[in-house]
């Protein structure tokens, strides 16, 4: 097998298992074994290994000695450190974002609070949720800086794993619909200072609501 085609194996493995990580296929806590995922995927175990060594490296999976691989578990702590680090990279994009004012892109992003709003009524919260994380991408995606992508979207992925917390808070996403509206108007203006304030604000305001959803 060559290098780029055993580099493929590896990528395809990759994502294989973070989707299922992700889509909670594979459960916080469960472990991870190589030979059903090679059968699965129809590929040799040697690729396996090395996507699951990635994934333990990115957070997504964690290693125990002499028992293998298991889905990560965070607790409210590893959540309020990836959020602050969230907070951070969230206000940079933010800030680039309000001087460049693409049209296009400013329009989708009301488009999407719009659709927000409408799965609120509907009481669809994983529809929110998902448009949520739309939101923040194309805030992210509209940095010229591309490492910073490559970092929010890990961050991003990360906090799925805990999916499903801070939006059982009451009238949390009510009032996060409210925090994302000032962060678009702030964009929209152009104001880089306002669009970072509110975009930390957002950030911290979540971080409260997972303390109050979580035991410490």
């Amino acid at each position: 097998m060559d290098a780029p085609e055993a580099g493929s194996l590896v990528r395809a493995a990759y994502a294989a298992v973070r989707e299922a990580v992700l889509t909670r296929e594979l459960r916080p806590g469960e472990r991870v074994t190589v030979r059903p995922l090679s059968e699965r995927l129809g590929i040799s175990p040697t690729p396996v290994k090395a996507a699951l060594a990635i994934l333990e490296r990115e957070g997504f999976l964690v290693s125990r000695p002499h028992s293998g691989y298991f889905v990560a578990e965070l607790t409210v702590a590893d959540l309020r450190d990836l959020y602050e680090l969230r907070s951070a990279v969230d206000t940079l994009a933010a800030r680039d974002l309000a001087r460049s004012r693409p049209p296009e892109l400013l329009a989708r992003l009301g488009e999407l609070l719009d659709g927000q709003r409408i799965a609120l009524e509907d009481g669809d919260i994983g529809r929110y949720a998902e448009l949520d994380r739309e939101f923040h991408a194309l805030i992210w995606q509209a940095s010229p800086n591309r490492r910073l992508l490559a970092i929010a979207d890990l961050l991003g992925a990360q906090l799925q794993l805990g999916q499903n917390v801070t939006v059982s808070v009451p009238g949390r996403p009510e009032a996060s619909l409210g925090e994302h509206r000032e962060i678009l108007d702030a964009l929209r203006s152009g104001d880089t200072a306002a669009a970072e304030q509110a975009t930390r604000r957002h950030l911290a305001q979540v971080i409260r609501a997972l303390e109050t959803a979580l035991p410490q």
